[in-house]
């Protein structure tokens, strides 16, 4: 089977409606699969919940679907550096379901393994946990959190192999491996395709069974905040 697409909006053919749930993997700036976040845009669905840690800055990443109200609800750790974000949250107009950043990539990994839910210390006597359920172990009270299944995962990756098999560079792996395995169709965007056998096994985070389909593009690379000294 083929999974080499020739663009994001190739990619995303037949895979896009309204009101559907994905999860995007990323962290701030760093390692956020921008070019389907663009084609998602284009193609006008609306109504979307997206997990995600954050929402890129009002001008990139999900900001720029924030900004054509195309999204109705957050499930994230930090609202960050997104003006927009904070304001539709603030005003009403999104509806945001604030997680942990642990628990929302636990959530993310457990979903795709399988697991339908987990307990946490993580929230305990927060509003984190308002309407969860409580349990007892060992004298220690623990939430109970669910596992995320998304409608479809994206995410960006560093190389793939014409698999699917994904090998993510430094920190920009951070929610990637576990969005990626949580979506029922997962599509990566990555910098360079090789040959299938080319990569290190040992090396691969995402087994290409996770993924079924790549693109490759050519990407920003945005520093999230600059800074430098006065010399």
């Amino acid at each position: 089977m083929n999974k080499i697409y020739g663009s994001a909006k190739e990619a995303l053919d037949g895979l896009l409606k309204d009101d559907m749930f994905i999860a995007a993997g990323g962290f701030g700036l760093c390692g956020i699969p921008e070019l389907l976040l663009e084609a998602i845009k284009e193609s006008g669905v609306k109504d979307l919940t997206f997990a995600s840690n954050n929402a890129g800055v009002d001008d990139f990443g999900i900001g720029i679907l924030l900004q054509t109200k195309q999204v109705r609800k957050m499930i994230s750790s930090y609202v960050g550096e997104n003006a927009e974000f904070m304001r539709q949250y603030l005003s009403g107009e999104l509806e945001l379901e604030f997680n942990p950043q642990g628990t929302l990539a636990e959530r993310m990994r457990a979903g795709g393994a399988g697991i339908p839910g987990f307990y946490t210390k993580t929230g305990v006597g927060t509003v984190i946990a308002d309407g969860k359920e409580h349990k007892d172990f060992d004298g220690e009270t623990y939430i109970l959190e669910r596992g995320i299944v998304a409608d479809l995962a994206i995410v960006k990756a560093w190389k793939a192999d014409e698999q699917g098999n994904l090998i993510y560079r430094k920190t920009a792996r951070n929610f990637n491996p576990a969005a990626a395995t949580c979506g029922k169709i997962c599509i990566a965007e990555v910098e360079e395709i090789v040959p299938t056998g080319s990569l290190d096994p040992d090396l691969i985070h995402t087994p290409g069974i996770y993924v079924h389909r790549v693109i490759k593009g050519d990407h920003e690379k945005r520093i999230e905040q600059r800074t430098v000294s006065a010399a």
